[in-house]
């Protein structure tokens, strides 16, 4: 009898656990317009990181971001993660978590990067104002539908530019980790808009 009831136990927690950890299907429990004004953000957010990408090949001859993820490392830029949204563990709630917290840590990132340069101080500023909007966008859809986490994140250490160069190189490898970024961001906003 207390075999069967453990293994009846065993069997229950096991089932728990899967289902836990099951990547969702597709789902319904957000709302068609909060997804696709997502992906039209992400669309958004994404131009915008290309734009201050070219701008910086153009005017600093910083075009090739893999040359630059030494001098990242010692800067200590961190890159936001979303293993969540990835498509071997989709999960809804810790999805958009890993979501606004990344976008959180890019609003953080490019206000370290603020004075760059005079000339990509209005693509900086834009970027930073569509990150933000979808930032709130995530969290208060969060909110809604009441996964919103009960203490909202906080800003880690960011790094510190000495110089132009730091800032400008900064830059590059931000824009491009944003862009990788903002790549899983939408398969995954995708796979939640499929029926």
């Amino acid at each position: 009898m207390k075999l069967t009831a453990l293994q009846l136990l065993l069997w229950h927690s096991a089932l728990w656990m899967v289902q836990e950890a099951t990547p969702l299907g597709p789902t319904s429990s957000l709302p068609q317009s909060f997804l696709l004004k997502c992906l039209e953000q992400v669309r958004k957010v994404q131009a915008d990181g290309t734009a201050l990408q070219e701008r910086l090949c153009a005017a600093h001859k910083l075009c090739h971001p893999e040359e630059l993820v030494l001098l990242g490392h010692a800067l200590g830029i961190p890159q936001a993660p979303l293993s969540s949204c990835s498509s071997q563990a989709l999960q809804l709630t810790g999805c958009l978590r890993q979501l606004h917290s990344g976008l959180f840590l890019y609003q953080g990132l490019l206000q370290a990067l603020a004075g760059i340069s005079p000339e990509l101080a209005p693509t900086l500023d834009m970027l930073q104002l569509d990150i933000t909007d979808f930032a709130i966008n995530i969290w208060q859809q969060m909110e809604d539908v009441g996964m919103a986490p009960a203490v909202p994140p906080t800003q880690g250490t960011m790094p510190t530019f000495t110089s132009a160069f730091q800032r400008r190189a900064g830059g590059t490898l931000v824009a491009s980790n944003l862009q990788s970024f903002l790549e899983v961001a939408y398969r995954a906003l995708r796979h939640f808009t499929k029926p």
